[in-house]
């Protein structure tokens, strides 16, 4: 049995416990005095949740955006959305694009490939990293705080540092196209799920 201390402990702990999981800070990118992001070091450690792909055999043959799109969130970001559906300032998303693979079991007018499995779309190799930021401190001017960032688009090893992209190569599509807060979280069912009301 516990005693009325002990017990005192363990509820104290809970409420403290409990506290820090809906107040957690949230993980900010790391810039260089020139403004340029660090590439994360450990995205591969984040929370993937999904993987779409638009390749060039079911868009005509020249999709905008032909790779798998692997998306990772940024833990603390992550959970903080789950809890309130809102994206906090300091969020980062990485994108990290494969090709689709090809080969002899491959359709050359499709792309689709003949694997056990059954046929479909394979990832290849990697082709390019990129970043999303929200930080309304950081950068108050740009459409909800967001900002774009490439770390290369010719496959690893990918740059340690990137630029933000002009305010017209990416806010627009997002502001227009995404369905919460400049996330395209209707392409990923438990990101779906979660979005403010």
């Amino acid at each position: 049995m516990f005693t009325a201390k002990a017990l005192s402990a363990v509820l104290l702990t809970a409420i403290l416990f409990s506290g820090n999981a809906c107040s957690q800070e949230i993980s900010h990118a790391t810039f260089n005095d020139d403004g340029a992001v660090q590439a994360p070091k450990q995205y591969y450690k984040w929370i993937h949740v999904g993987t779409p792909v638009t390749p060039h055999g079911l868009n005509g043959g020249n999709a905008p955006f032909p790779e798998f799109h692997n998306v990772y969130i940024e833990p603390t970001a992550f959970d903080h959305f789950m809890k309130t559906g809102k994206w906090p300032s300091g969020t980062q998303i990485i994108k990290e694009r494969t090709l689709v693979r090809g080969g002899a079991n491959c359709d050359g007018k499709t792309g689709a490939c003949t694997e056990a499995s059954g046929i479909g779309y394979f990832q290849g190799a990697f082709k390019g990293l990129e970043l999303s930021i929200k930080d309304t401190k950081r950068f108050p001017d740009e459409p909800g705080g967001w900002v774009y960032f490439s770390f290369g688009n010719e496959g690893k090893p990918y740059k340690k540092t990137a630029e933000a992209f002009p305010t017209a190569s990416c806010n627009e599509c997002h502001q227009s196209g995404a369905e919460t807060d400049f996330v395209f979280t209707q392409f990923y069912p438990i990101l779906h799920s979660k979005k403010a009301k």
